[in-house]
């Protein structure tokens, strides 16, 4: 099902300009018995994009009830929510006064292997790197191409994700993920400030990580101190988090950390959706 600005359709105007340029962010969800998990973290970070790139985001109130009904509706999926800077004429000028258009949609979960998060996946490292746009970096912007690219690299179902570097060839994140690892039992994940999605799991692991008394650090990475990790995992909202078992001949077991780390998240899953279904009337 899918609603654009409040009703039932499968289509936009031409004129959008996150048609014609991407000009636009979204924000994907695991929906769980009916619960948007997470949704305030989701919400701040569509306010947080909105405001970089300057698209007026005062429709939160509709999204919110909104992604509360096909959550209702569809009880366990994925939820995609869409704000673009809405219809205009041909150029890159921005409206004068933009009126924003949101998109929601809710789709099937994906079926990965439930070996997957038990016992780890194989990653690759892609030939496509990442542009260095530090005005850009963090933000989950439409503009996709790079990681449509890097995905369309390999046809192995074996191979879960891809590993992107940027143009200097620092690890940034995964197609679809974002990356950590860690050395010494301290949590360490590639700084976002100069490309790359800041993710709402990501986010999450770090606070989680906090409260249990795992130091974590940003900073900048080469594949060889990946190499060198004690443990690596891979994480997004959907699949909360995968530990990553093998990196073309480096292998490494599922670590201590990153299962604790993992019962974690499932932990804040299931209260996230017993909060959700105990404030309902």
């Amino acid at each position: 099902m899918m609603l654009v600005n409040g009703r039932e359709g499968l289509s936009v105007p031409v004129a959008d300009r996150g048609f014609q340029y991407g000009d636009g962010c979204f924000t994907t969800l695991e929906v769980r018995d009916g619960a948007p998990l997470f949704l305030a973290r989701h919400q701040a970070r569509l306010s947080r994009d909105c405001a970089r790139l300057q698209i007026p985001y005062d429709c939160a109130d509709q999204v919110v009830s909104e992604a509360r009904s096909l959550a209702e509706a569809g009880r366990d999926g994925v939820l995609k929510i869409i704000v673009t800077r809405g219809a205009g004429g041909r150029g890159y000028r921005c409206p004068d006064v933009p009126q924003a258009s949101r998109i929601l949609g809710f789709y099937p979960r994906p079926v990965y292997p439930s070996e997957w998060a038990a016992s780890g996946v194989v990653v690759r490292v892609c030939r496509m790197r990442l542009g260095n746009n530090p005005a850009l970096a963090g933000i989950k912007h439409m503009n996709r191409l790079e990681q449509v690219l890097a995905r369309s690299e390999w046809s192995d179902a074996e191979i879960a994700e891809g590993l992107l570097l940027d143009a200097q060839g620092w690890v940034t994140e995964g197609v679809m993920s974002n990356v950590f690892m860690v050395r010494d039992g301290r949590l360490e994940t590639p700084r976002l400030n100069r490309c790359g999605v800041a993710g709402v799991m990501r986010e999450l692991v770090a606070e989680l990580a906090g409260r249990m008394g795992i130091a974590v650090r940003e900073g900048r990475c080469r594949l060889s101190r990946l190499r060198e990790a004690d443990e690596v995992f891979v994480t997004n909202s959907l699949i909360g988090i995968w530990p990553v078992r093998r990196l073309d001949d480096r292998a490494w077991p599922v670590g201590s950390l990153t299962r604790r780390l993992a019962e974690a998240v499932e932990q804040a899953k299931a209260g996230a959706v017993q909060e959700f279904l105990a404030a309902q009337p």
